[in-house]
């Protein structure tokens, strides 16, 4: 079974200006990805903007990213929602293509109890023998995922890990408590990164890695060695980008970032619309600082 350790990418969607999938451009971002010594990658998470792609594209974005890391990095690929039956039926399909492993984000909107999301996990995790990470957000979702819970599944043979996005520090120190040694704690927020590795995390899955993912790898890796004083000094470099990259809601602001570093175009799909003008004045101001601005598209790629 799949270990999944370190820093991993959750991809963005790349999308042409008449809305269609751009699969040119989702293929050169992968290989920086990989190029950029990425652990592992995550095609079809939120900042994926999954909830707009049609089941169709959905395995095609997968079906690609499998293509182009070709065994290099792991990839997990995003499954989750708020139908325990339909998730199923993806993950099989996800398994069948040859997916090392899924992202399952909690169910949202009906909100299910405790003992829901542990009936629920437990179902896919029956369905399909792929290894299982629990996408615990409870800002986008509406339910938390409580420590004794992932108590609970961490029992489960091929539920391996969380990626625990509640940005509360205490819960994940709970969590990592809970769980056994076996079981991987992702940190879903870039910037506290380093403080969840410190406590026993296995690393994170990242918004920033988008746009530096050699440096992010870098600073992920030294922390899991144990060299905090170097992946602090890396924290502090990029920081703001970290930041900025959340000054509206997820994956606006990192998209447009990549728009003006040349690596894609930066086209949403409805109801996700461009960051207003002051988010992206600083967006830009960020970049300009970081020398990200002077990326080109081209140099990125293979």
């Amino acid at each position: 079974m799949t270990t999944f350790t370190g820093c991993g990418t959750a991809l963005v969607t790349p999308f042409r200006k008449d809305q269609s999938l751009d699969e040119e451009t989702l293929r050169e971002l992968i290989r920086r990805q990989i190029k950029g010594g990425i652990d592992f990658l995550v095609p079809c998470g939120t900042t994926g903007e999954s909830p707009t792609l049609s089941h169709v594209e959905h395995l095609r974005v997968v079906q690609i990213t499998l293509e182009e890391a070709k065994g290099k990095v792991p990839v997990l690929a995003g499954a989750g929602g708020y139908n325990t039956a339909e998730v199923i039926g993806l993950a099989k399909e996800l398994s069948r293509m040859g997916a090392d492993g899924i992202l399952s984000v909690t169910p949202y909107y009906n909100k299910p109890t405790q003992e829901g999301l542990v009936q629920h996990f437990k179902a896919i995790a029956k369905a399909v023998a792929l290894p299982i990470v629990v996408y615990s957000i409870q800002g986008r979702t509406g339910v938390n995922v409580e420590p004794a819970t992932l108590r609970r599944l961490a029992e489960i043979d091929n539920i391996v890990g969380v990626k625990e996005a509640s940005g509360n520090i205490g819960q994940m120190a709970t969590v990592i408590d809970y769980v056994p040694e076996r079981f991987a704690v992702f940190s879903g927020d870039d910037a506290i990164t380093i403080p969840l590795i410190a406590l026993g995390g296995r690393g994170v899955i990242s918004v920033v890695a988008n746009e530096i993912p050699a440096e992010f790898s870098k600073l992920t890796k030294l922390a899991l060695a144990g060299d905090f004083a170097g992946a602090r000094a890396i924290q502090r470099q990029w920081f703001a980008l970290m930041e900025v990259n959340f000054c509206e809601v997820n994956p606006g602001p990192v998209k447009a970032a990549m728009g003006m570093m040349g690596l894609l175009e930066p086209v949403f799909r409805l109801p996700m619309v461009p960051p207003a003008a002051a988010s992206t004045a600083k967006i830009e101001a960020v970049l300009k600082s970081t020398g990200l601005l002077a990326t080109s598209r081209s140099s990125h790629a293979d």
